[in-house]
């Protein structure tokens, strides 16, 4: 390598140096911008969680208000989009409870689901459960008179029946003590 004269090795040092200044000005500043950007950035994705955590907590109450009865269902474009996130935020033992409940729901028989179905009605209207309570405390009392009153008149038909062997023993005692069967029908 041949040297390079002085003035020369002046120069291009001053043209470097100014070179660096330059690229070190611009680098703070393109530094200044992209800290500028990042904060920007995370105000921005701030104000989104925000904005998403409100949407979902507007869904839930949503969801609480179509709970009740006689409330129309009507879902749009917007419910759907946050159904899914309000599902996410629960409990994810929930969300495995209820996928779990809903398994053993499909694997039920038509009897066994027909049957959870009216006891799910029954227990959850206070009509309902009071209509079931009398109706199976009817039945059972007529259940109970029934078997008092068959109880009753199987005692009886015995009592007569024991009367009756007694009547005819005595009866064959007191006519026919010799045997003679002949004046058996008296």
């Amino acid at each position: 390598i041949a040297p390079f004269p002085e003035g020369q090795v002046d120069s291009l040092l001053s043209i470097i140096s100014s070179q660096r200044e330059r690229f070190r000005a611009r680098n703070q500043e393109l530094e200044g911008e992209n800290r500028m950007m990042q904060h920007t950035v995370q105000a921005l994705q701030s104000e989104l969680d925000n904005l998403r955590a409100d949407n979902i907590k507007l869904y839930e109450k949503i969801k609480f208000l179509q709970s009740y009865p006689g409330r129309g269902s009507s879902r749009d474009d917007t419910e759907l989009r946050y159904s899914s996130q309000y599902e996410e935020r629960l409990d994810p033992f929930s969300s495995f409870s209820r996928k779990e409940r809903q398994r053993k729901y499909l694997s039920l028989s038509p009897w066994d689901k027909a049957t959870l179905s009216m006891g799910r009605l029954i227990l959850s209207n206070k009509t309902a459960r009071t209509i079931a309570f009398f109706y199976t405390l009817f039945l059972h009392c007529l259940v109970f008179l029934v078997l008092y009153k068959t109880a009753w008149s199987e005692s009886v038909g015995r009592d007569c029946a024991a009367f009756c062997a007694k009547k005819f023993a005595d009866h064959v005692h007191k006519f026919h003590e010799n045997g003679d069967v002949g004046d058996m029908w008296q």
